[in-house]
């Protein structure tokens, strides 16, 4: 691997920061900044926006017109080399002139993977790679997830009280948390390519799944719209419930033998999965998932559906807010989970952030 300057390690930390502008809004597609800089200075930025829109590459030259010639591109992923539904940007880099390409990662998506770097090298262009590699990688977890393992990303979103409970013991669980947390909730929301919760929410809370346009995104990132996923086994999701309105779409999963009881289901997509353990099959609704191109999934369900997740290792990322209220021992528990004999059979978790959000405080955990 080569030795990396410091210019080079500001024009790609410049790069992920152009990257995270796409945050919001780029999904199926991964999150690239590019900046082309030439004998150290900048001379044209770019990022990609959306999906079907043309790639970080693409804005980065359009900006630098002729001044790209001889420069080097630092780009947070490998430019592609296949035509998509927009043409390959290996192609644009050649065409350009550009000198160097330093890629912070590989792109493991198979019609990319290898390939954009063996056509730059192809045409004379001195590439060089690795370089703030994890942070793109991080930025791009949901990505990397679906195209290396077959499926997204899984986030669970939780929030109890000091005492370890989500809901008193009659359901009433509005609000635990305070009002910055949940808006907090929203921005994670509005980056997942999907929020996932299952019929015993839909029954008790008839939650709207969406994003908050009216706080969030900010004006010019455009309206996030994730897509709606309900486990919903049986089909009793009931006519009225926020799900099934079409201010965002909706994709529920249920058995082969359930039988629709009402004409709301014809407004939303469903799917048939195999029935496993009296539940669901988690594995094949999370494959679905992914051939369907979610990156990132926000799961946000009760303690059941939340504890099976976590027991089946589909987990990567757990999203908790703890308020500073006490429900009592009667109060709903946060997971459903098999009773522990020795504490060595106890799973841990290891904390990668942990901040105050309003009076509450939100900590993520990952294994």
């Amino acid at each position: 691997m080569s030795a990396f300057s410091a210019t080079d390690h500001a024009h790609m930390a410049r790069a992920l920061r152009l990257a995270e502008q796409g945050l919001y809004s780029t999904q199926p597609n991964p999150r690239v900044g590019c900046v082309i800089a030439h004998d150290g200075q900048v001379v044209g930025e770019g990022w990609h926006q959306r999906a079907g829109e043309p790639h970080a590459e693409v804005f980065a030259l359009r900006d630098a017109g002729e001044r790209a010639r001889g420069a080097t591109a630092y780009v947070t992923l490998e430019p592609c080399s296949h035509f998509g539904r927009t043409p390959p940007c290996a192609d644009a880099l050649i065409a350009a002139g550009v000198a160097r390409v330093v890629a912070a990662s590989e792109d493991s998506d198979p019609k990319v993977s290898g390939g954009g770097f063996a056509k730059l090298r192809a045409a004379g262009i001195a590439v060089e790679t690795g370089l703030m590699r994890e942070a793109a990688r991080e930025l791009n977890r949901g990505f990397f997830a679906r195209v290396e393992r077959g499926r997204p990303w899984l986030r669970l979103k939780l929030a109890m009280s000091l005492d370890g409970r989500t809901a008193l013991a009659n359901g009433e669980s509005k609000w635990i948390t305070g009002a910055a947390a949940r808006a907090d909730v929203q921005r994670w929301r509005a980056r997942s390519s999907a929020i996932m919760t299952g019929s015993g929410t839909v029954l008790a809370d008839n939650p709207r799944l969406t994003v908050r346009v009216a706080s969030f995104p900010p004006a010019g990132e455009g309206e996030a719209r994730p897509l709606r996923v309900i486990l919903d086994r049986q089909l009793r999701t009931p006519p009225g419930a926020h799900v099934l309105d079409r201010s965002s779409p909706t994709l529920i999963f249920h058995a082969a033998d359930a039988r629709a009881a009402h004409t709301g289901f014809d407004r939303v997509e469903r799917i048939t999965v195999a029935v496993q353990n009296g539940g669901l099959d988690l594995s094949q609704t999370l494959r679905v998932l992914g051939e369907r191109g979610i990156n990132e999934l926000q799961v946000e369900a009760g303690p059941t559906l939340c504890g099976a997740l976590l027991q089946s290792g589909f987990v990567d990322e757990l999203l908790l807010y703890i308020a500073p209220v006490l429900l009592g021992d009667k109060a709903r528990p946060l997971l459903v989970l098999p009773e522990l004999h020795e504490m060595t059979q106890a799973r841990r978790l290891r904390v990668t952030d942990q901040r105050q959000i309003g009076d509450d405080l939100r900590i993520i955990y990952r294994e």
